[in-house]
């Protein structure tokens, strides 16, 4: 991994890109409430939930889109550079029956394009002029396959596994509202224990049509959402492929995002001879010690949390190791690996760039990434790369930063 003490807004956009709107849109359709249209009748939420897998299931999807993000910290992006996968934007967002998809933001600094046709995902970045492509694993692609055992999904069923849920979550009710000009149940949940800096999440479903149209995330203390995908029209229609589909513009850059053939088979030959022979992974402080070619960084605590997990973990190919402090959504993570040679003075500091702020680390130089939901401090030290990340404010990143030693 390389230093994040400036990041293009072609990263950014990656980051943004497949980690946030494409986690929003691979299961959500749209939504936006209203107030002021039919609402569907008071219903518990068991049922809502037993009645939306059991509902006929729409030819296609296509909906007008309001997406916003305001995950990064006001001001933190170049003026006039900003992707609306960063800023967010207004837009359209087309379903076909099969799962395949394509989101399009539309904004002053150039249109951004997510498509998927469950085998692979593209997005286009007119602000970058960036193709990105990435492989999505066979998991992820059984996963996104239309259910076929909806008649085995039975009322008591849904109950225990909310039951399980509202062990750790507090769990809303199926509140009747309006999306889209549809009638709509929406549920909110929130972590009761430690939650780190996430509030609370919502989801609302088409009560006819059991299409998921809104998906909003909050930040700990804000009443307005951090993350949201919503529908503002909707129509449930067949979808043909030409709106699914788009051609790589003439000079675009390209980015495989995807791993060779060469590390997925070797990565897979991996984990099967490792099930074969009955092995576990590397964990614990000494064994994981005996592996790596520098010295661990892993107290006992850090920032007032307690160590909870060592882990043996490759980078691209190369050893590290990955360090998890406290439970929950207020963990704190640690990876720390070999240092390359050749990353020294190859920050991104051209026109565009996302300027990160700098940091002392003890003395070393780092750079930190502060945002409504968490944050991310990196820096080196001593031939090692360093990086902390968790749903913590900056004060608890740096700390636990300064006290790996």
């Amino acid at each position: 991994m390389k230093r994040l003490r400036t990041a293009s807004t072609g990263r950014l956009t990656v980051i943004l890109a497949v980690a946030l709107p494409l986690a929003l849109t691979a299961a959500i359709a749209q939504g936006a409430l209203t107030g002021s249209t039919p609402t569907p009748s008071p219903k518990a939420l068991a049922n809502a939930v037993v009645d939306a897998f059991k509902a006929p299931e729409p030819e296609g999807i296509t909906a007008k889109i309001e997406f916003t993000n305001n995950l990064l910290p006001s001001g933190s992006l170049p003026g006039g550079m900003a992707s609306p996968l960063a800023s967010g934007a207004d837009g359209r967002l087309w379903v076909q029956k099969s799962g395949d998809f394509r989101l399009e933001l539309q904004s002053d600094a150039g249109d951004a394009q997510i498509v998927s046709d469950g085998d692979k995902v593209t997005v286009f970045d007119a602000s970058s002029n960036t193709v990105y492509r990435a492989t999505l694993p066979a998991d992820a692609k059984d996963a996104a396959k239309p259910a076929d055992h909806d008649e085995k999904l039975t009322l008591d069923k849904v109950r225990k596994a909310l039951e399980r849920l509202a062990k750790t979550w507090t769990i809303s009710g199926a509140d009747p509202t309006s999306t889209a000009g549809r009638p709509t149940y929406t549920v909110k949940i929130s972590p009761k224990d430690d939650g780190g800096l996430l509030g609370a999440a919502e989801v609302a479903w088409d009560a006819v049509r059991g299409a998921p149209l809104r998906a909003a995330i909050y930040a700990q203390g804000q009443s307005d959402p951090v993350l949201e995908l919503k529908a503002t029209d909707v129509s449930y229609d067949a979808v043909p492929d030409s709106d699914v589909s788009i051609t790589s513009p003439a000079g675009a850059r390209i980015v495989d995002l995807s791993p060779s053939e060469a590390k997925r088979g070797a990565r897979e030959h991996a984990r099967k001879a490792k099930r074969g022979a009955g092995h576990d992974e590397v964990r614990g402080v000494d064994a994981v010690q005996r592996e790596l070619d520098f010295d661990l960084a892993a107290p006992a605590k850090l920032a007032g949390l307690p160590r909870r997990e060592v882990r043996l973990v490759s980078l691209d190919g190369k050893k590290g190791a990955l360090t998890i402090y406290g439970e929950g959504f207020g963990a704190i993570g640690v990876l720390q690996h070999k240092a390359e040679k050749s990353e020294a003075g190859k920050d991104d500091d051209g026109e565009g760039a996302l300027k990160l702020p700098e940091i002392n680390i003890d003395g070393a130089t780092g750079s930190e990434l502060a945002t409504a939901l968490g944050t991310v401090v990196t820096f080196e030290r001593d031939g090692v790369a360093y990086i902390v990340a968790g749903s913590v404010p900056p004060v608890a990143a740096e700390n636990a930063a300064r006290g790996l030693k």
